[in-house]
This record gives C-alpha cells, sequence and structure tokens, in this order.
C-alpha cells in the first residue's frame, strides 16, 4: 500500500504524527507537504498531491491544512478526485465503503472527538462494497464540469 501525503502550515505537527502512523503501519507514502510553520497557500498543496497520485501506483492521498476543509475542496476541484473530510471512525470507514474516497482530509486546528490515526486506520482498512454504491458514484463524478 503507498500513499500521497500533503499539508500546508496549518497542520505540520499533525503531517509528523500521520507519517509516523504510516510508517508504525508499513505503508509506504510519498510526502509533499511543509514542515515550516511559514505560510503557504493550501490549494498548491493539494494539487501537488494530486497531480502526483495521477502519476500512479498510489492507493490513496491524505491532505491536511487548519481545518481540512480548504485543501479538500482543492482537490475536490481537480477531477477524479473524491476526497473525504470526516469528523468520525465511522464517516471515515463510509467514505471509503460508500463513496470510494480516494483522498482523506483532516484539519491540524480542529479538536477530533477521537485520535485522526484512528479514523485513518477506519478509512485505510474499509474497501469499496460497490453494487449499488457505484452508480451512485457513476452519478456523482458526471457532475464534474457543470
Amino acid at each position: 500500500m503507498k500513499a500521497v501525503v500533503a499539508n500546508d502550515h496549518g497542520a505540520v505537527d499533525l503531517a509528523k504524527r500521520m507519517l509516523d502512523h504510516l510508517k508504525a503501519r508499513g505503508i509506504d507514502y510519498e510526502y509533499l507537504g511543509t514542515d515550516s510553520e511559514e505560510s503557504v497557500d493550501y490549494p498548491d498543496y493539494a494539487a501537488k498531491a494530486v497531480m502526483e497520485y495521477r502519476r500512479g501506483g498510489y492507493d490513496f492521498g491524505i491532505l491536511m491544512c487548519g481545518t481540512g476543509i480548504g485543501i479538500s475542496i482543492s482537490a475536490n476541484k481537480m477531477e477524479g478526485i473524491r476526497c473525504a473530510l470526516p469528523q468520525t471512525s465511522f464517516s471515515a470507514r463510509m467514505a471509503r465503503m460508500h463513496n470510494n474516497a480516494n483522498f482523506i482530509a483532516f484539519g491540524g486546528r480542529v479538536e477530533y472527538p477521537e485520535p485522526v490515526e484512528k479514523m485513518l486506520d477506519a478509512y485505510i482498512d474499509a474497501s469499496f462494497e460497490g453494487g449499488r454504491h457505484q452508480r451512485r458514484i457513476e452519478k456523482m463524478m458526471a457532475l464534474e464540469g457543470r
């Protein structure tokens, strides 16, 4: 399994935690984020991660900014991307099972009700169910560019 990971200045500490967690799980990653708290623009990091993901060889992407909102919206503007912004392990798991999310986003300044690593694990360990959900994914993706 391999992930592409990127963050802006609002999630430097969270990115370090996530990279440590991926390493502990034995998941390879390409890190494209900033390790500085000097202000940068999250759309640039979303774009870098998506462009790298599109090169192939990645199972999913992880994006982080202060809230996770701006970087997830930015990624979702790019063709073929379904970036989820879960608040719980349940929503992280469903993002994969029902929405086949290929990116997941988190906020470095958000106080979550459970550890972010637990939410990431729920996402990673889930599998897309297909079936009726595939039909919905196709309808969702057909909305691009409208």
